[in-house]
């Protein structure tokens, strides 16, 4: 099951029974399956919050993702920052929502065992959000 919540903020326009089924669809192609998955989307404050307090960074971010995985089976809680996604969109030249479904997908993708800190590991992160973008029918990058 996934879910959608906010603290803080006006919950975003997405068509959630669409993003749920689009979420599955680009699980499956990685052999996962959905189990419990919880969205909160916050403002920049709540994301430096969550940030410092439970990974000791001390800087904004779009989504911190928490993974709670239990074999192939994805749970997680997902911390998305309307903030930042609006401010990325406009620096990327990128519309607010497709920004915003790159990193609704984005933490899913962490799920699936795709890293983006190491080296060449953020080119396969941004190939896969690309090929999960056009599952959605986005434009990529």
């Amino acid at each position: 099951m996934i879910t959608y919540n906010t603290d803080g903020v006006k919950m975003p326009k997405i068509k959630k029974r669409e993003t749920t089924t689009w979420i599955k669809a680009v699980a499956a192609t990685y052999d996962r399956k959905i189990g419990e998955i919880g969205y909160m989307f916050v403002d920049d404050e709540k994301i430096l919050e969550v940030n410092n307090e439970y990974l000791g960074h001390d800087y904004y971010t779009d989504i911190i993702t928490f993974d709670y995985d239990e074999g192939d089976v994805l749970n997680g809680d997902l911390v998305i920052s309307l903030d930042t996604v609006r401010s990325n969109a406009e620096m990327l030249g990128k519309s607010y929502e497709e920004e915003l479904h790159r990193v609704i997908i984005h933490g899913i993708l962490h799920l699936c065992g795709i890293n983006d800190k190491g080296p060449g590991e953020r080119e396969i992160m941004e190939a896969a959000e690309n090929a999960a973008l056009k599952l959605l029918g986005k434009k990529s990058r």
